[in-house]
């Protein structure tokens, strides 16, 4: 195969960009080629190494690969991204990056690769089951199936359940001495801290990309400066929902609907026309709260290597 694999600097992330949006397949990804590119590539470098590896022909860029460290577990390696020009598929340009990749991140220390997004800085849970040809590549080259997620979609068009009123319910709340409000870069410490403190995971790194953010946001609430829940959009994609985490004690009380709405209808105003709610937990509130449905689903996958 005459293609060279080699390690792309910054200056050639435009190039990325768009050989990514012509290689999405899914419209919805190729829309957001940039932010994608921006978030595994830009963004996750502030807290973990970051792996840019580029196939090159003639000079032309015919696939990219990113990957990255785990923040959490060093030993841990991910594929964030990987895109191949249409015409340069079924050729093994994807099973050369990712050997490359898998080579350098054990060098980096990594025992496992995972096919599955590194939080906080991530564009998708796993591989989507509709790119099948990177679904085949993993399976051809030993990767395991570990895990499925799924996605829910929630219509942001006109009518939709997911943009009716909060009022009646935020007085409700209001009654109870629950205010309900668009959190700036001030509540950031507190919001980080109930995020660690009451669900652990990386939702606070998510949290910090949410707010202040173009196309980003975070909703709270709180009772006599006490935060009882929170929701966010846009930290890994402006058309993505989430995280969002209420306290157990709060459970029921209705603040999720109303923080997950309130999101929602920024994200409406915003010009899209559909959300993604992301990595779904509890598939019945999203459903009821919002109207959403199960849309995409990804397989995670996993692999063993040696270090070099």
């Amino acid at each position: 195969m005459d293609v060279e694999i080699i390690e792309l600097g910054r200056d050639r992330l435009p190039e990325v960009v768009e050989l990514c949006r012509l290689s999405f397949d899914l419209p919805e990804d190729a829309a957001e080629a940039s932010d994608v590119v921006v978030t595994v590539s830009e963004r996750a470098a502030a807290d973990r190494p970051v792996l840019r590896l580029g196939a090159v022909r003639d000079g032309a860029l015919v696939g990219v690969l990113v990957g990255s460290l785990s923040a959490a577990d060093p030993r841990l390696g991910h594929v964030d991204l990987v895109a191949v020009a249409p015409t340069e598929r079924r050729q093994g340009v994807g099973g050369a990056l990712l050997t490359e990749a898998e080579s350098r991140l054990g060098a980096l220390g990594a025992a496992e690769v995972l096919l599955a997004g590194n939080p906080p800085h991530y564009a998708w849970p796993g591989i989507d089951v509709r790119y099948t040809p990177a679904v085949c590549a993993a399976q051809r080259l030993g990767y395991r199936q570990d895990r499925t997620a799924w996605n829910m979609t929630a219509e942001l068009t006109e009518g939709s359940s997911a943009l009716r009123s909060t009022g009646s319910a935020e007085q409700r709340l209001a009654g109870r001495g629950v205010t309900v409000r668009r959190a700036d870069s001030d509540d950031l410490p507190a919001l980080a801290a109930f995020a660690r403190s009451t669900f652990g995971g990386t939702w606070d790194g998510e949290l910090a990309g949410s707010v202040g953010r173009p196309d980003a946001g975070v909703h709270l609430a709180e009772r006599d400066g006490e935060i009882l829940g929170f929701a966010a959009y846009g930290s890994a994609r402006p058309s993505w929902f989430g995280p969002m985490g209420t306290a157990p004690a709060a459970e029921g009380s209705g603040i999720g609907g109303v923080l997950l709405r309130r999101c929602l209808r920024d994200q409406a105003a915003a010009g899209i026309a559909a959300a993604q709610i992301g990595w779904v937990g509890p598939v019945p509130f999203y459903s009821n709260a919002a109207g959403a449905r199960i849309e995409r689903v990804f397989f995670l996958y996993r692999k063993a290597i040696k270090g070099s």
